[in-house]
């Protein structure tokens, strides 16, 4: 069975495109700013979200050391001001949790969260996509868990233009990361 970070990759390379822009909702220690980065090439822009300094300085470290030329732009802010700072991305990624290796009280809150998926379907470009996994197995994780993906139904029962995928469902029951995508409707 693939990583719950593998599927959502999947799902947003089959969307995201050189020259689109892309955001990384938690930049942490820069993984999915590089994935991101390399599907958008030289010619997109991507942008990095984090509140703590540390992991933008590991997400800069590691794009650096992989001699990335895409253009982007650090946010050391919460993810729930993105609208502020991007006008409109084809995707849109979170890994909500902790900072691997810091201090695992310092974590991503439903309130914040709910405020930054909210933001992301302002700038989400028509045939985008958000996606999202959900750690249930830390202090908190399972509250802002369950926030999200109750979020995430309501947004496909309030309009008919996003199509919500959640994958791991088995996962989520044991406790374990799951994926939540909601992927915006082409305009006909």
């Amino acid at each position: 069975m693939k990583r719950v970070t593998h599927l959502a990759h999947d799902l947003i390379t089959e969307v995201l495109h050189p020259g689109d822009t892309a955001v990384d909702a938690t930049a942490g220690n820069g993984y999915d700013t590089l994935f991101l980065a390399n599907l958008v090439g030289n010619e997109g822009q991507v942008h990095a979200f984090d509140i703590q300094e540390a992991a933008l300085t590991s997400t800069r470290q590691r794009l650096d050391s992989e001699a990335c030329q895409t253009p982007v732009s650090y946010h050391l802010c919460s993810h729930a001001l993105m609208s502020e700072k991007v006008t409109s991305a084809s995707a849109v990624t979170f890994n909500l949790g902790y900072l691997p290796g810091t201090d695992q009280k310092v974590i991503t809150q439903a309130s914040s969260t709910l405020q930054a998926l909210a933001a992301s379907l302002e700038i989400l470009t028509p045939g985008g996509i958000l996606t999202c996994i959900c750690y249930p197995g830390h202090p908190g994780g399972l509250e802002e868990a369950e926030a999200v993906l109750a979020w995430a139904e309501g947004q496909t029962q309030q309009a008919d233009h996003f199509e919500l995928i959640t994958a791991n469902e088995k996962d989520r029951l044991e406790g374990r990361p799951f994926l939540i995508c909601l992927k915006r409707q082409k305009l006909n």
